[in-house]
């Protein structure tokens, strides 16, 4: 029988991207939703699990992006109250720290192209990384990190420039700050939001058209290395 999962969107180019491919293979069924265009949360109890992808926005922009203060507490409901499966990416991993008392701010710091991505000691022998190669170069596109995990977590893999990029919550809660979901269309659709073709070119090491360029010129060796997250991500918490 197929799982249920249950994904909060916040703009439409920020979806589970590759992961719908990886999907039936899974058995998994993705019921996406649209906060920012007003669609309403449903009773988390009808679903196996909850994703939350990632957006422009911050997650302290409650006055602009009101639905964030319902989001929060759905995220903290799902996490604590039901113990469901869960898996943040970027701002999702940022919304996951907040909701549950975590803390995450702009640093100075960002990371936007590909980088390497290396567990922690307590990431080495980690399910969730079994089968992902030592140092993993991942897409990241952030100017805020989480620089207060909540409490009952574990970091599982850091970078030079961001020391929370993957982590774990309780028992079924993981999220990431890169972005494994990217796709043949990801980076189309991102260059469709506002400001974003800007925010690479300025922010990018060598320009945006060397990152696009090297993210395309990656996205086999991602896209292998995103179905053994997902696959892991799976096993653990549906086992």
């Amino acid at each position: 029988m197929k799982k249920n999962i249950l994904v909060f969107k916040h703009m439409t180019s920020q979806n589970p991207g590759i992961f719908r491919d990886f999907a039936d293979i899974q058995n998994i069924r993705f019921h996406e939703i649209d906060l920012h265009a007003g669609d309403k949360i449903p009773n988390l109890e009808k679903f196996d699990g909850l994703w939350v992808m990632g957006g422009s926005m911050n997650v302290w922009e409650e006055e602009e992006f009101p639905w964030l203060i319902e989001e929060k507490e759905a995220i903290r409901h799902a996490v604590e109250d039901l113990n469901m499966p869960f898996l943040g990416i970027c701002l999702g991993h940022q919304l996951l720290a907040v909701a549950m008392g975590g803390k995450a701010v702009n640093t100075g710091r960002y990371e936007v192209g590909l980088f390497e991505i290396e567990p922690t000691q307590a990431g080495l022998n980690h399910p969730l990384l079994n089968n992902l190669n030592a140092s993993e170069k991942w897409v990241n596109a952030h100017l805020v990190e989480v620089i207060e995990p909540p409490k009952n977590s574990v970091i599982l893999a850091t970078s030079k420039a961001c020391q929370n990029h993957i982590m774990q919550v309780g028992e079924n809660a993981y999220s990431c700050q890169f972005h494994p979901e990217v796709c043949s269309h990801t980076l189309d659709g991102w260059m469709k939001i506002p400001g974003v073709p800007n925010f690479f070119e300025e922010l990018s090491v060598n320009g945006l058209e060397d990152l696009t360029s090297s993210i395309t010129d990656n996205l086999a060796v991602n896209n292998r290395a995103s179905f053994t997250l997902f696959k892991n991500w799976c096993d653990l918490v549906f086992d």
